[in-house]
């Protein structure tokens, strides 16, 4: 694999191998061993063009974990703010010979336009509403950790479909993985044609409580909205499709409950729903870690060296 630019790279015979090998992972973090050689010598380049705590964290972390070089550069500290183009950015940092570059961008396609320039390999972090695939990643192998397989499971993304890149990506690695995805939301935040992205449109919780295994919930996506009000009011919002005591309550006994973050309390989530049991939301904090470990050893081509540091 050269780039992980969308869900659609990942075979499911490279997912297992990810799944496997990210659990080995997390086994030795916590195990408190937080220091491998596998990228001693290499160079990753976290850019970041909006705000990020979770994924950009975690690449720096996995990347320092791996023994790499890591540099963060925001736009704000950028040439960007020069009028620098993206394109001539990333040509100049390929220059410095990085043999990675994270990227997250507002704009739907940019990490598919510069990996014709960059001789690095792309990790997309996040284009616009398009795709996210290592949060894709870090969901699947939450789930298959958690419920042993993906293969006919039922799971209902809840939320601003629309707006939304983890969905995208979760609906098409999960499908590749055997499972069934609906979404439920309002409906100015429902995609046109959810068949396009492979998934079905429920019409009420009381469906989705009925139906599903897992339930993602999604945070509001109000910096990719247009000006037009698509609801009326958070506390509007939080009433008819914000999860809750009452409607954690209604799904089957054993439902789980993911989230991508950051997450709203008292919005699209409450902290009866935080605290519960079923949630898996912070479990995905820590495989997320895992996973871009494996990700970017993946990347350089160095998984069999990771998994002799993990055995030795």
């Amino acid at each position: 694999m050269k780039h992980l630019i969308s869900a659609e790279d990942i075979s499911k015979e490279q997912f297992q191998e990810i799944y496997e090998l990210s659990q080995q992972v997390k086994k030795a973090l916590r195990e408190d061993r937080k220091k491998f050689s596998v990228l001693k010598g290499k160079c990753i380049v976290n850019l970041f063009f909006e705000p990020s705590t979770r994924t950009r964290t975690s690449f720096e972390k996995a990347g320092k974990f791996l023994s790499a070089d890591v540099i963060n550069i925001s736009t704000s500290t950028s040439s960007v703010k020069k009028g620098e183009s993206l394109i001539d950015t990333l040509k100049n940092l390929d220059m410095m010979h990085p043999d990675v570059v994270v990227l997250r961008h507002p704009c739907e396609g940019a990490p598919y336009t510069v990996k014709n320039y960059i001789n690095a390999s792309i990790v997309n972090a996040g284009d616009g509403c398009h795709q996210h695939p290592t949060q894709a990643l870090l969901d699947a192998v939450t789930l298959t950790e958690h419920l042993q397989t993906l293969e006919g499971k039922k799971i209902t993304i809840m939320g601003d479909i629309s707006h939304s890149r983890v969905a995208r990506s979760d609906a098409i690695l999960f499908r590749k993985l055997g499972a069934e995805v609906f979404v439920y939301g309002p409906s100015p935040m429902m995609p046109r044609f959810p068949e396009a992205i492979g998934v079905k449109k429920l019409s009420s919780f009381e469906e989705v409580a009925q139906i599903s295994d897992v339930v993602i919930l999604l945070r509001i996506q109000l910096e990719r909205q247009s000006a037009r009000k698509v609801f009326p009011s958070l506390r509007e919002y939080a009433e008819l499709f914000g999860m809750n005591k009452k409607r954690l309550e209604m799904l089957k006994p054993d439902t789980v409950i993911l989230h991508p973050g950051p997450f709203n309390r008292g919005v699209e989530l409450n902290n009866d729903v935080v605290t519960s049991t079923r949630s898996l939301i912070f479990q995905q904090v820590e495989t997320g870690l895992a996973v871009r470990m494996v990700v970017l050893s993946l990347l350089c081509g160095k998984t069999e060296k990771l998994k002799e540091e993990i055995d030795g």
